[in-house]
């Protein structure tokens, strides 16, 4: 699950946490914060009028952003 990527700037904390709750519970508590960020995307979307096209674009870019900073380490 994640990317291997070593830039990102929250890279060193994603580790962290890893290494300290273990990695199967690491896995679910990622899975757990990334369903419920898609959940608020998703009624903001709903909020502001946007089409399923338009929410699941906004959902790819925060998963491309999250890649960017380091939190699919």
């Amino acid at each position: 699950m994640g990317n291997k990527s070593t830039t990102g700037i929250f890279v060193p904390l994603v580790k962290l946490v890893r290494a300290a709750v273990g990695k199967s519970q690491f896995n679910q508590l990622r899975g757990k914060g990334i369903s419920l960020h898609s959940q608020v995307i998703k009624s903001f979307g709903k909020r502001i009028g946007a089409d399923n096209k338009q929410v699941q674009g906004l959902v790819r870019l925060a998963k491309q952003n999250g890649e960017k900073l380091g939190f699919l380490a």
